[in-house]
């Protein structure tokens, strides 16, 4: 049809396809062309770059909005290079505009809305990644370039896009316009319908859950917000079980007809969950229709068989199994020999046949015991809830009494000495002798001869009249009443002439070789590094650290900045918020630090190195940086925005807004980031609440990358000490005392915002000084739970604390639990006792101010818990020696 050109329109589910119909003003044509990859394709193209003055339109058919607030467009075109089209006139262009419309019906025509800005709304400039110049085969080879604009609020029944052309040489491609949605989804036991992304990017839609079938409500109101990428945020309340039932939890398609399903047998009658009654269990990978099950009763019948110094053990299995069928059986090994009163467990040494626990069949070989020994063996029967009860597994038991038997296998010969024409060997006892030992048989022989055989009454022998340049065989056994043991393994060595020279030789060769490894090693540093892994490198090794920064971070016009406020001051100047405008892209708000004036070369190079630094990292969950101005005055740093500042601040500002899975999420997502920071070998070294940065979707980003050796030391700010610029209280103290920084010394950070976290921004340690918190922790103090803290994530914290650095555990290790912790919120209920469990010095008479408190109150005035000093005078805890004597009860 000419003037018109169909398109493809897709709906937010992609299989729904609808045809569309571009009508335009006459310049606009449909033609045939290629893509990137020589396929031949439909295009609508206009080409009249001779022509001043142009203005070319197409416009879409009506499309229905659809109760969408935001629409997107994908559009697909390719542009041609002006400078290849020859004599072009400067009016030449290499972009195009996108313009909307609005109307509650089909009211178009190729006149009205008129071909022009109001009534037509613009959208954006689009402007190629990549324009076009070769030609091949007789036709243009086109670079397809993809661009997604969205604009709204749209309120009307539908809408019209329209494409304007003012110059240049382009090819129309493909166009999908399409809206976003959060799905229809059932979580924390509710169910939210599918939802309408919000009009802006960053709108949240909150929708209201309703409880799945059997369930009810406890915290009100259910609420789930649906943000501007069409994802499901954090819930907020949640609805659970009626007594007599429990989720069951469906994956897929299915998960979206969950309910509470009636409880199996042997639950607790009258809990508000499904609770096994006492004795009863259940196991995480039980099927939901599976009732509670208990323990097996022991194995019956054990039959025992001996010979000499090994035993075989056959057993039936257990009259119960507990109601279930993954029934094994453990074997525990005692020695009731050696009088030693009593038995003792067996040693490594023993042997079983196919192993000693978790055996599926009911019989097992056990050799390599001592002789003439007794023994006493319990066979256990466990089943998949035996580690659940608080007993020990039933077992059945059997005695046996070894057999003589020959002496062990001899495992190590070693030589003694060595002339030209003997050699003194030596041996160890065997391991198991089974007896005493009589004598010892040696047999040697050249490679290709018949063995001599040598007595000896000792562990060791001197073998004379060998011959100089042979190489000869050692074996040995030993032997008691009861004959033989097995020959050793070969020991092999050669009878050579100047003897001394070889070995001063030999030994001179392998200080040679040690030292060249040495020197190899000193030379060339070997990194452990993965394929593909990007590794930090530090600015500070760039000879000129300028360099460093116009190779890491982009440099950007001062015109493209406009800075609207002062939020606040940095170590170099002010913090603002602004506004960014790049060509070719959408404005954004953004961060700027700037550099105040008067600076030096070098507080102008120690601003710009935290650029350096960030320009270096790309993750969800470290700051972005959007570039620098380093050409104009002032120094400017641009980061992405975060609308709800420091997470300190944060926390304290909404304390006790969250659920712990809320804060459980704010966990994961700065592990996350500095697990990526730790694979790239960065050492953060000032990892703390207030250098974390939270957005409007609650999403942290760790930010502050400006601790480094370097800067000058600030004794103006108590957070941090002087000489090396280290915040006492979230340091590790091996980084304290011997400046050993590590991604194990920011895992003990870690530790410390888990605890700003959970306790909504407390500041660590209290009022306690920088020196009394060094003192508390090396005497093994350690802070304890927040209030209504679980016990897994205090846990977590004190592993994070670990003296050793060794045993902290790495943030690949603190992501993966945390996404436990998520996945299974049952682990989370359980909270910390009063006392953690470590030694609490806040009573110990050897802290040096403990004489400034005369009463009970007053020193639960210092520590912050005043509240309860009529708990404390109710239960006559009024002096120190009681406090100190106060037990968990």
């Amino acid at each position: 049809v000419s003037g018109c050109f169909m398109f493809v329109f897709l709906r937010h589910v992609i299989k729904n396809i609808y045809l569309l119909f571009f009508c335009a003003l006459p310049q606009w044509e449909e033609v045939s062309g290629y893509d990137e990859h020589m396929n031949t394709i439909r295009t609508y193209q206009v080409c009249n770059v001779f022509d001043s003055n142009q203005n070319n339109w197409v416009r879409t058919k009506y499309i229905r909005r659809r109760g969408a607030q935001r629409i997107h467009v994908e559009m697909k075109f390719s542009v041609r290079d002006c400078s290849s089209i020859p004599n072009v006139p400067g009016s030449c262009k290499e972009t195009f505009n996108l313009y909307y419309y609005e109307s509650d019906s089909d009211t178009a025509t190729r006149t009205s809305p008129a071909w022009m800005e109001n009534p037509w709304i613009k959208v954006d400039t689009i402007a190629a990644d990549e324009s076009f110049s070769q030609v091949d085969l007789g036709g243009r080879v086109m670079k397809i370039n993809t661009e997604v604009r969205s604009f709204g609020p749209v309120s009307k029944n539908g809408f019209y896009l329209a494409f304007q052309d003012y110059g240049g040489c382009m090819s129309l491609i493909a166009v999908r316009v399409f809206y976003r949605k959060c799905p229809r989804i059932i979580t924390n036991g509710a169910l939210f319908q599918e939802t309408l992304s919000g009009a802006e990017s960053t709108s949240l839609v909150a929708a209201r859950g309703v409880c799945i079938p059997n369930a009810e409500e406890v915290d009100v109101p259910i609420k789930l917000y649906c943000n501007g990428d069409g994802e499901w945020m954090v819930p907020i309340g949640r609805c659970m079980c009626k007594a007599g039932n429990e989720p069951a939890e469906r994956s897929g398609e299915a998960a979206l007809h969950s309910n509470c399903a009636c409880c199996p047998s042997n639950w607790l009658e009258g809990a508000i969950n499904c609770i096994c009654r006492n004795g009863y269990y259940r196991t995480d990978s039980d099927p939901l229709q599976m009732p509670c099950t208990t323990v097996p009763s022991a194995p019956q019948t054990v039959i025992s068989s001996v010979n000499e110094t090994s035993v075989m053990l056959e057993w039936m299995p257990p009259r119960d199994s507990g109601g279930r069928e993954d029934v094994v059986y453990n074997i525990i090994c005692k020695s009731c020999g050696g009088g030693r009163g009593g038995c003792t467990r067996c040693g490594d040494n023993v042997q079983f046949l196919p192993r000693q626990l978790g055996l599926t069949k009911s019989r097992v070989y056990i050799s390599d015991l001592l002789a003439h020994t007794q023994y006493t063996f319990e066979v256990q029967a466990v089943n998949g809830v035996s580690d659940q009860s608080p007993y020990s597994p039933q077992y059945a038991s059997v005695n046996i009494t070894t057999n003589q038997a020959a002496p062990s296998t001899v495992s190590i010969m070693h030589q003694v000495s060595r002339t030209v024409d003997s050699i003194t060997l030596s041996w160890s006892q065997p391991d198991q002798p089974n007896g005493v030992i009589l004598d010892y048989e040696l047999q040697y022989y050249e490679k290709v001869l018949k063995p001599f055989k040598y007595i000896s009454q000792t562990n060791t022998a001197v073998i004379r009249g060998l011959k100089s340049g042979s190489i000869y065989v050692f074996q040995v056994r030993a032997r008691t009443v009861a004959g033989f043991g097995r020959y050793s393994e070969e020991y092999n060595t050669s009878i050579q002439e100047k003897l001394p020279l070889i070995i001063g030789s030999a030994a001179a060769g392998l200080v040679f070789l040690i030292a060249l490894v040495v020197i190899i090693i000193w030379l060339f540093p070997i990194f452990q590094v993965s394929p593909g892994m990007k590794i930090y490198i530090d600015p500070f090794t760039y000879e000129d650290p300028n360099e460093a920064v116009r190779e890491f971070a982009k440099e950007i016009d001062i015109s493209c900045v406009k800075i609207e406020q002062v939020i606040g001051a940095g170590e170099f100047g002010e913090v603002c918020s602004g506004n960014l405008k790049l060509p070719g892209k959408r404005e954004m708000f953004v961060a700027i630090k700037t550099l105040k004036s008067g600076y030096t070369e070098k507080q102008r190079r120690d601003f710009l190195s935290e650029a350096s630094i960030m320009g270096q990292f790309d993750h969800p969950n470290v700051i972005h940086l959007e570039g620098v101005v380093t050409k104009s005055s002032p120094v400017m740093i641009i980061t992405e925005f975060m609308e709800n500042g420091s997470l300190d601040t944060f926390l304290r500002q909404n304390d006790g807004q969250f659920t712990v899975i809320q804060l459980v999420g704010m966990l994961r997502g700065i592990a996350s980031g500095m697990k990526y920071l730790a694979d790239m070998n960065y050492v953060h070294r000032d990892l703390a609440a207030r250098n974390i940065l939270v957005n409007s979707n609650l999403v942290c980003k760790v930010s502050d990358f400006g601790l480094s050796r370097f800067l000058e030391d600030d004794t103006s700010d108590p957070t941090y000490t002087s000489g090396g610029k280290i915040p006492i209280r979230w340091t590790a103290p091996e980084a304290i005392q011997y400046r050993k920084f590590t991604s194990a010394s920011d895992v003990w950070s870690y530790g410390i915002v888990m605890w700003e976290v959970m306790s909504y921004g407390e500041r660590p340690y209290w009022d306690m000084t920088n020196q009394d918190v060094i003192n508390a922790i090396e005497q093994d103090y350690r802070l304890p739970p927040p209030m209504d803290c679980p016990n897994a994530l205090h846990q977590l914290m004190l592993d994070c604390w670990q003296k050793d650095r060794n045993n902290r555990p790495k943030f690949s290790q603190i992501v993966n639990n945390l996404d436990k912790m998520i996945r299974n919120p049952n682990t989370l209920k359980a909270m910390t006792p009063l006392s953690s469990g470590v030694h609490l010095p806040l009573l110990d008479r050897s802290i040096p101010d403990f004489s400034t408190f005369s009463t009970v109150d007053e020193w639960l005035d210092a520590i912050k818990m005043g509240q309860y000093k009529e708990n404390f005078a109710n239960s006559d805890f009024s002096t120190f020696d009681v406090v100190s004597q106060m037990t968990m009860e």
